[in-house]
């Protein structure tokens, strides 16, 4: 018997919705044969049988929320695998499980001493990058599992990260109204990119200082036909030129920013489950038609759930084209660890004075939130000079 717990799909996700099972207890699969669809905040997961064998449990139905290491499914393992022949098969809970408790202190033996901490990967690689010692750190994730959140709140605070109280589902009794007229409201779960979303934004909100500058780009002498996410990325690329103090991460253990000579801009892509942003690579060096058709591959990716994790992480500026729907200035929030984002609202007709006459002109309202813990005002205002005077060229 073996049993399969869900693995780490990628960049230390910390769970993953159940989607469809396309096995049945009892039945026989071969390795490799497709077993389950799972959604994580990222991406749609078909993941495989790890090895041969036949289903004797399925433990979770569609619409579960499983967490990274948590048992998935039982085998009754057969011929090869039933010997432990089988290559590159996923780890079983015995294999997967690594030790956590602290070792006994001795003079006389060596290598004791330092607990191993089970954290997922992603969190691991970010503790390295932070300076966060991750054995000091309690995990709340499954079990004690250290996650990216454990690493991000210990490299603010520099203690360890206590797990939180287990709730029971459901709304609090003491938070829900009596005799209220909305008793009947039915409560949505969020799950997947919504329940991703309100992380994130909980960590911006608990790490970052922000700050928003707003102005207008005047662009009524466009060429016809422009492109405007086109000339948005474009007007970064100069903008990061300009100031490279935005195109950067903050390291708040060091206390100290990492500027970046490569511009790379995560999107914001609103979908019908939720916000997610791929991330546009070297953006300084591509021209419009390759900033195009690299727009469309990842706004297709992104709405169809298909990006791999390498187009989803990573970035160094953000953009929220916003104004392609409605709203002319806005406080976009900064996502951690980076520094700046830029919003773009409706572009509309104003009337302007020019010289000694009136116009009607065309203008892009910019709104620019940069995080004041290592961004100074003037670095962010020349940033913001620097694009809308590429946005005022004519093309």
């Amino acid at each position: 018997m073996a049993r399969f717990n869900l693995p780490d799909l990628g960049e230390g996700l910390q769970e993953a919705e159940i989607i469809c099972w396309h096995v049945a207890v009892g039945d026989t699969v071969h390795a490799d044969q497709p077993m389950v669809t799972l959604e994580t905040a990222k991406a749609v997961v078909e993941v495989p049988a790890p090895y041969s064998g036949v289903i004797t449990a399925l433990l979770g139905k569609p619409g579960d929320t499983v967490a990274t290491g948590s048992a998935l499914v039982d085998f009754r393992l057969v011929g090869d695998a039933a010997s432990g022949g089988v290559v590159g098969r996923m780890p079983t809970e015995e294999a997967d499980t690594l030790q956590h408790a602290p070792q006994a202190r001795s003079a006389g033996r060596a290598g004791g001493g330092k607990r191993q901490a089970r954290a997922v990967p992603a969190a691991r690689d970010l503790a390295r990058k932070l300076g966060v010692e991750i054995e000091s750190l309690a995990g709340s994730g499954r079990d004690g599992l250290i996650t990216v959140d454990d690493v991000l709140g210990a490299s603010v605070t520099h203690i360890p990260v206590i797990p939180p109280p287990q709730r029971k589902s459901g709304t609090p009794s003491a938070l829900r109204p009596s005799n209220s007229a909305h008793d009947d409201g039915e409560l949505e779960v969020l799950r997947s990119l919504r329940r991703a979303m309100a992380q994130s934004m909980a960590n911006a909100r608990d790490n970052v200082m922000e700050c928003t500058v707003c102005d207008m780009a005047d662009i009524e002498h466009w060429s016809a036909g422009s492109d405007y996410t086109v000339r948005l990325l474009r007007a970064i690329a100069v903008g990061a030129r300009a100031e490279p103090g935005l195109n950067a991460w903050f390291e708040s253990t060091s206390q100290g920013r990492r500027l970046f000579e490569r511009i790379d801009v995560g999107l914001a892509v609103d979908t019908a489950d939720g916000l997610i942003v791929p991330v546009l690579r070297d953006v300084g060096s591509r021209n419009a038609e390759q900033l195009r058709a690299e727009l469309e591959r990842l706004k297709s990716g992104a709405r169809d759930r298909t990006l791999p994790p390498a187009d989803l992480r990573d970035f160094t500026f953000m953009l929220s084209n916003f104004g392609v729907m409605a709203g002319r200035y806005a406080t976009p929030v900064v996502v951690p660890p980076a520094v700046a984002i830029l919003g773009a609202g409706k572009v509309s007709r104003d009337v302007v004075a020019v010289e000694d006459r009136i116009e009607a002109h065309r203008r892009m309202p910019l709104s620019l939130t940069f995080d004041h813990r290592c961004v100074t005002g003037g670095e962010a205002v020349r940033l913001l000079a620097a694009v809308i005077a590429d946005l005022e060229l004519p093309q």
